[in-house]
C-alpha cells in the first residue's frame, strides 16, 4: 500500500487538516493517509501544546467516519522531539510492505533544508506538497521526489482556532462537532 503521512501537532485538528488529508487520500494515487500526531515538533515551541493524548483523541473523533484516513500515535513511543526521518525508519521497519510518502505544506517545504537528514528524505521518499499562501517554492519545482498537488487552499489555522476559543468566539464549522464537544468538555484552550 502507498501511505501518505500527514504529520502535525493537531492542536486542535480542524476542517483545513481534514480537507487536505481527504484530498490526498482520495484525489491522488495514495491508498490511505495517516494523520501522525506529533508529540513535539522540533521547530515549534512545546509550551502551547495541549496534551498529546487529547490531541490524538480529537484527531480520532474527527476521522472516525472518514474514508481512507487513519490516525497514528506512532511518535508517542519514540524519543522527543520527533524527527521525521527517525519516524520513517521506524515505520519502514514496522510496515516493510508499505511505501510511505510525506505530505507537507509549501510553507514547510520552504524551510525543508532545516530538517534533520533532509537529503535522505529527498533521496528515499516521495513528497506531496499542498499549496500555502505566500510560500515561494521555486527552488523545488523540478525536483523528481516532489509532487505539487492541487489541494484546495486552506486559510484556517490551529492558532486562529485556539485564539477564537480563548475569546469565546463561535468556532462551529472550523472544527468537527465532536471535536468542539471534546474541547468544551475539557475546558481546553480557554
Amino acid at each position: 500500500m502507498k501511505i501518505g503521512l500527514f504529520f502535525g501537532s493537531y492542536n486542535p485538528i480542524h476542517t483545513g487538516h481534514l480537507i487536505i488529508a481527504n484530498y490526498m487520500a482520495n484525489h491522488t494515487n495514495l491508498d490511505e493517509v495517516w494523520l501522525v500526531v506529533s508529540p513535539h515538533n522540533p521547530l515549534k515551541e512545546k509550551s502551547g501544546l495541549a496534551n498529546m493524548y487529547d490531541r490524538f483523541e480529537m484527531a480520532t473523533l474527527a476521522t472516525e467516519n472518514a474514508l481512507n484516513l487513519r490516525v497514528s500515535n506512532i511518535e508517542f513511543s519514540l524519543p522527543q522531539p520527533s524527527y521525521t526521518i527517525d519516524t520513517l525508519i521506524h515505520l519502514k521497519e514496522r510496515y516493510p510492505k508499505n511505501d510511505f510518502v510525506l505530505i507537507m505544506g509549501a510553507d514547510n517545504l520552504v524551510s525543508f533544508k532545516k530538517w534533520k537528514n533532509y537529503e535522505v528524505l529527498l533521496k528515499d521518499y516521495q513528497i506531496f506538497v499542498y499549496p500555502r499562501p505566500g510560500a515561494d517554492v521555486t527552488e523545488w519545482e523540478n525536483h523528481p521526489s516532489i509532487t505539487f498537488t492541487n489541494t484546495p487552499l486552506m486559510g484556517i489555522s490551529s492558532t486562529f482556532i485556539r485564539k477564537a476559543i480563548k475569546e469565546n468566539k463561535n468556532v462551529q464549522y472550523f472544527l468537527p462537532d465532536k471535536v468542539i464537544d471534546f474541547i468544551d468538555s475539557k475546558g481546553m484552550y480557554k
